[in-house]
């Protein structure tokens, strides 16, 4: 399909992301839970690179590599976040527990419309790998091998500050604790942190194709999440109810969001 258009492959995969989305909420609906949301929008991002791979007219071996990253990185993060909501399915998260109430008594009905925004975020979000799936040039340039260095550098920090995070609440003796163990010694976010530059990796990449400098948009909307609306702030809030001033005390030692090295 040498010949399909990048808006074409935009409504293909917004399309898919929608669908997913809506079957996603009617289990929701079922249980009672729009915590699953999270782990459905990490989802989506293998299944665009899954599409893109299949019909986007781009270099083949350019294709393999954006669609193994975005798919070993999503998959990653979702099932992180699926093992998490899934072991408590019958309590819903925080952050959704005050959106259900703030959105009564049409709570359900709102969250339909929160789920497919979701999946709009999904399309969004991607940019930079609709311009490097439209890509024909043969060959790998330099802002690709830096976008692909910098890709992996993020998936492991990512990765080793997820675990880190999840052995800590695993260990019945640290309930009710700050975690302030190894990357968490240094950031009180660091899986944010890496998450971010996971999409300044996607950015850099994509600078290696036309057009690609739109996919900036991309690191700037999750850098202003993290920042402003669902990230740090939503994360903190729930801390502070429910560690009070061991996590007062931990906020003012480390830094918020970019590791930095302690004495």
């Amino acid at each position: 399909m040498d010949n399909i258009s990048v808006w074409s492959l935009v409504l293909i995969c917004l399309l898919a992301c929608c669908l997913i989305m809506a079957a996603a909420w009617v289990w929701s609906y079922k249980i009672k839970n729009a915590s699953v949301v999270d782990m459905f929008w990490s989802f989506n991002f293998p299944v665009i690179a899954i599409i893109l791979f299949f019909f986007a007219p781009g270099w083949e071996t350019r294709l393999i590599m954006i669609a193994a990253m975005v798919t070993i990185a999503g998959g990653r993060l979702g099932t992180h976040l699926g093992k998490r909501i899934l072991s408590h399915l019958d309590e819903e998260e925080g952050r959704y527990q005050e959106l259900r109430r703030s959105w009564a008594p049409n709570s359900e009905r709102a969250f339909f419309f929160f789920f497919q925004a979701q999946a709009l975020s999904n399309v969004l979000l991607a940019i930079p790998f609709f311009a490097i799936a439209m890509n024909t040039e043969v060959g790998v340039s330099p802002f690709e091998w830096i976008g692909l260095s910098i890709w992996f550098i993020s998936v492991i920090g990512e990765a080793t500050a997820d675990r880190q995070l999840a052995r800590f609440k695993k260990d019945p003796a640290n309930k009710g604790k700050v975690c302030d163990t190894g990357l968490w010694y240094y950031s009180r976010h660091p899986n944010y942190f890496f998450q971010w530059t996971m999409w300044m990796a996607y950015f850099i990449f994509a600078l290696g194709s036309p057009y690609g400098w739109i996919g900036f948009i991309s690191p700037a909307i999750i850098l202003h999440l993290i920042l402003n609306v669902t990230g740090i702030p939503a994360t903190e809030e729930q801390s502070l109810r429910s560690k009070g001033d061991a996590f007062r005390e931990y906020q003012r030692t480390t830094s918020a969001f970019v590791p930095w090295f302690k004495k």
